[in-house]
Protein backbone atom coordinates (compact mmCIF):
# COMPACT_ATOMS: atom_id res chain seq x y z
CA UNK A 1 0.00 0.00 0.00
CA UNK A 2 0.92 3.66 -0.47
CA UNK A 3 0.76 3.92 2.96
CA UNK A 4 0.16 2.31 6.51
CA UNK A 5 -3.76 4.32 6.42
CA UNK A 6 -4.41 2.98 3.08
CA UNK A 7 -5.68 6.59 2.76
CA UNK A 8 -4.26 7.54 -0.72
CA UNK A 9 -5.47 7.41 -3.95
CA UNK A 10 -4.42 7.50 -7.56
CA UNK A 11 -5.94 11.09 -8.59
CA UNK A 12 -4.44 10.77 -12.25
CA UNK A 13 -2.58 8.49 -15.04
CA UNK A 14 -0.32 9.74 -17.81
CA UNK A 15 1.28 8.06 -20.38
CA UNK A 16 2.01 9.60 -24.00
CA UNK A 17 1.53 6.99 -27.09
CA UNK A 18 3.99 8.81 -28.82
CA UNK A 19 7.11 10.46 -27.03
CA UNK A 20 7.03 14.36 -26.80
CA UNK A 21 3.63 14.48 -28.24
CA UNK A 22 0.56 15.50 -25.53
CA UNK A 23 0.08 13.71 -23.12
CA UNK A 24 -3.09 10.90 -22.60
CA UNK A 25 -5.22 10.46 -19.35
CA UNK A 26 -6.58 6.73 -19.63
CA UNK A 27 -8.81 5.98 -16.43
CA UNK A 28 -6.88 2.85 -16.12
CA UNK A 29 -3.31 1.11 -17.05
CA UNK A 30 -1.79 -2.18 -17.20
CA UNK A 31 1.85 -2.17 -15.69
CA UNK A 32 4.05 -4.69 -17.06
CA UNK A 33 7.65 -5.77 -16.32
CA UNK A 34 8.46 -3.29 -19.02
CA UNK A 35 6.38 -0.49 -17.41
CA UNK A 36 2.73 0.78 -18.45
CA UNK A 37 1.74 -1.04 -21.86
CA UNK A 38 1.87 1.26 -24.76
CA UNK A 39 3.55 4.32 -23.07
CA UNK A 40 6.03 5.80 -25.48
CA UNK A 41 5.11 3.31 -28.32
CA UNK A 42 6.06 5.53 -30.88
CA UNK A 43 8.90 8.33 -30.82
CA UNK A 44 10.18 10.68 -33.47
CA UNK A 45 13.53 10.95 -34.67
CA UNK A 46 15.35 13.90 -36.78
CA UNK A 47 16.97 12.88 -40.44
CA UNK A 48 20.46 12.24 -38.11
CA UNK A 49 18.26 9.55 -36.60
CA UNK A 50 18.49 11.04 -33.18
CA UNK A 51 15.71 11.08 -30.80
CA UNK A 52 13.09 14.47 -31.77
CA UNK A 53 12.26 14.77 -28.05
CA UNK A 54 9.79 17.55 -26.33
CA UNK A 55 13.30 19.16 -25.24
CA UNK A 56 13.83 20.19 -29.32
CA UNK A 57 10.22 20.55 -29.86
CA UNK A 58 8.32 21.69 -27.22
CA UNK A 59 5.31 23.17 -29.61
CA UNK A 60 4.41 19.54 -30.72
CA UNK A 61 3.41 18.83 -27.19
CA UNK A 62 -0.16 20.11 -28.97
CA UNK A 63 -0.74 17.47 -31.12
CA UNK A 64 -2.67 14.57 -29.17
CA UNK A 65 -2.71 11.25 -30.01
CA UNK A 66 -7.01 10.28 -30.18
CA UNK A 67 -6.42 6.37 -30.93
CA UNK A 68 -3.51 4.02 -30.43
CA UNK A 69 -3.93 0.40 -29.69
CA UNK A 70 -0.44 -1.01 -31.59
CA UNK A 71 -2.46 -1.62 -34.65
CA UNK A 72 -3.98 2.17 -35.37
CA UNK A 73 -2.33 5.54 -34.29
CA UNK A 74 -4.72 8.57 -34.95
CA UNK A 75 -2.92 12.07 -33.88
CA UNK A 76 -4.86 15.38 -33.96
CA UNK A 77 -3.09 18.43 -35.62
CA UNK A 78 -3.74 21.85 -33.66
CA UNK A 79 -5.72 22.70 -35.83
CA UNK A 80 -8.16 20.13 -35.44
CA UNK A 81 -7.32 17.84 -38.19
CA UNK A 82 -6.60 14.13 -37.77
CA UNK A 83 -3.76 12.41 -39.21
CA UNK A 84 -3.67 8.22 -39.42
CA UNK A 85 -5.25 5.40 -38.91
CA UNK A 86 -3.68 1.39 -39.23
CA UNK A 87 -0.48 1.45 -38.29
CA UNK A 88 1.43 0.15 -41.73
CA UNK A 89 5.67 -0.23 -40.68
CA UNK A 90 8.47 0.18 -42.85
CA UNK A 91 12.04 -0.49 -42.37
CA UNK A 92 14.01 -0.94 -39.56
CA UNK A 93 16.47 1.67 -38.14
CA UNK A 94 18.29 2.43 -35.02
CA UNK A 95 17.39 5.30 -33.56
CA UNK A 96 20.14 7.44 -31.30
CA UNK A 97 18.50 7.95 -27.65
CA UNK A 98 21.11 9.40 -25.61
CA UNK A 99 24.20 8.63 -27.32
CA UNK A 100 22.76 4.88 -27.39
CA UNK A 101 21.16 3.12 -30.56
CA UNK A 102 17.65 1.79 -29.73
CA UNK A 103 15.68 -0.36 -32.60
CA UNK A 104 12.15 1.02 -33.60
CA UNK A 105 10.78 0.62 -37.12
CA UNK A 106 9.65 3.54 -39.61
CA UNK A 107 6.05 3.95 -39.65
CA UNK A 108 4.87 5.07 -43.03
CA UNK A 109 1.66 7.28 -43.94
CA UNK A 110 1.19 11.00 -43.94
CA UNK A 111 2.52 11.46 -39.74
CA UNK A 112 6.21 12.27 -40.59
CA UNK A 113 4.55 15.34 -43.56
CA UNK A 114 2.50 16.37 -40.97
CA UNK A 115 5.08 16.45 -37.94
CA UNK A 116 7.45 17.82 -40.05
CA UNK A 117 5.85 20.64 -40.95
CA UNK A 118 4.63 21.57 -37.53
CA UNK A 119 8.43 20.97 -36.12
CA UNK A 120 9.77 23.07 -39.35
CA UNK A 121 12.47 20.46 -40.12
CA UNK A 122 11.98 16.95 -41.01
CA UNK A 123 11.01 14.39 -39.00
CA UNK A 124 10.11 10.44 -38.74
CA UNK A 125 7.73 8.52 -36.52
CA UNK A 126 8.97 5.07 -35.09
CA UNK A 127 7.53 2.15 -33.63
CA UNK A 128 9.60 0.58 -30.95
CA UNK A 129 8.84 -2.78 -28.93
CA UNK A 130 7.12 -2.29 -25.60
CA UNK A 131 9.27 -0.81 -23.03
CA UNK A 132 12.63 0.03 -25.65
CA UNK A 133 11.64 4.19 -26.12
CA UNK A 134 11.03 5.05 -22.45
CA UNK A 135 13.51 7.21 -20.93
CA UNK A 136 15.19 4.29 -19.14
CA UNK A 137 14.52 1.56 -20.91
CA UNK A 138 14.99 -1.88 -18.79
CA UNK A 139 13.98 -0.44 -15.58
CA UNK A 140 10.10 -1.06 -16.18
CA UNK A 141 9.56 2.81 -15.87
CA UNK A 142 7.08 4.00 -13.90
CA UNK A 143 6.70 7.19 -12.14
CA UNK A 144 4.74 8.92 -9.30
CA UNK A 145 4.22 12.55 -8.11
CA UNK A 146 1.92 13.86 -4.93
CA UNK A 147 -0.40 16.64 -5.23
CA UNK A 148 0.83 17.85 -2.10
CA UNK A 149 4.89 18.09 -3.59
CA UNK A 150 3.17 20.01 -6.60
CA UNK A 151 1.33 22.28 -4.37
CA UNK A 152 4.87 22.84 -2.25
CA UNK A 153 6.61 23.50 -5.22
CA UNK A 154 3.96 26.10 -6.38
CA UNK A 155 4.60 27.66 -2.77
CA UNK A 156 8.37 27.81 -3.22
CA UNK A 157 8.05 29.14 -7.26
CA UNK A 158 5.94 31.76 -5.69
CA UNK A 159 2.89 31.19 -8.64
CA UNK A 160 0.20 31.04 -5.85
CA UNK A 161 -1.54 27.55 -6.70
CA UNK A 162 -0.11 23.93 -7.42
CA UNK A 163 2.61 23.68 -9.92
CA UNK A 164 0.67 21.89 -12.96
CA UNK A 165 1.55 18.30 -12.46
CA UNK A 166 1.73 17.57 -16.32
CA UNK A 167 5.17 19.29 -16.58
CA UNK A 168 6.51 16.52 -15.09
CA UNK A 169 5.13 13.99 -17.32
CA UNK A 170 4.97 11.66 -14.59
CA UNK A 171 2.65 8.49 -14.93
CA UNK A 172 0.95 8.42 -11.30
CA UNK A 173 -0.43 11.52 -9.72
CA UNK A 174 -1.43 10.09 -5.80
CA UNK A 175 -2.96 12.21 -3.13
CA UNK A 176 -3.20 11.85 0.22
CA UNK A 177 0.54 12.02 0.89
CA UNK A 178 2.68 14.85 2.71
CA UNK A 179 5.00 17.09 0.81
CA UNK A 180 7.57 15.24 -0.92
CA UNK A 181 6.68 11.97 0.96
CA UNK A 182 7.25 10.00 -2.41
CA UNK A 183 11.66 9.98 -1.38
CA UNK A 184 10.86 7.81 1.40
CA UNK A 185 9.29 5.39 -1.15
CA UNK A 186 12.43 4.70 -2.70
CA UNK A 187 13.41 0.88 -2.76
CA UNK A 188 10.22 -0.22 -1.27
CA UNK A 189 7.58 -1.80 -2.79
CA UNK A 190 4.05 0.56 -3.62
CA UNK A 191 0.80 -1.02 -4.48
CA UNK A 192 -0.81 0.78 -7.25
CA UNK A 193 -3.91 -0.72 -8.01
CA UNK A 194 -2.96 -4.33 -8.77
CA UNK A 195 0.19 -3.54 -9.75
CA UNK A 196 3.44 -3.48 -7.22
CA UNK A 197 6.40 -1.59 -8.19
CA UNK A 198 9.68 -0.44 -6.29
CA UNK A 199 11.17 3.16 -7.01
CA UNK A 200 14.45 2.53 -7.74
CA UNK A 201 15.38 6.60 -7.49
CA UNK A 202 14.98 10.13 -8.25
CA UNK A 203 14.08 11.05 -11.89
CA UNK A 204 16.16 14.15 -13.28
CA UNK A 205 14.42 16.43 -14.61
CA UNK A 206 15.43 18.47 -17.80
CA UNK A 207 14.04 21.50 -19.44
CA UNK A 208 11.03 19.93 -20.68
CA UNK A 209 9.36 20.62 -17.05
CA UNK A 210 9.46 24.67 -17.82
CA UNK A 211 7.47 24.64 -20.65
CA UNK A 212 3.75 24.92 -20.29
CA UNK A 213 1.53 21.48 -20.72
CA UNK A 214 -0.46 22.82 -23.42
CA UNK A 215 1.75 25.07 -25.46
CA UNK A 216 4.72 23.72 -25.14
CA UNK A 217 6.20 26.98 -24.34
CA UNK A 218 8.54 27.96 -21.43
CA UNK A 219 6.84 30.03 -18.76
CA UNK A 220 7.97 28.52 -15.20
CA UNK A 221 11.30 28.34 -14.28
CA UNK A 222 11.26 24.85 -12.16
Amino acid sequence: RLTDTGAMQVESIAVAPVKGLGLVHPPSVDVTASGVRGDRRYAMVDDRDRLASGKRFGPLVRVSVVESDGRTLVLRLPDGSTVGGDVELGDELDAIFYGEPRPGRLVLGAYAEALSQLAGEPLRLLQFPEGEAVDRAGDGSVSIQSTASLEALGREAGVGAAVDGRRFRMTFTVSGAGEHDEDSWLGRRVRIGGAVVVPEGNIGRCAITTQDPDTGVPTLDT
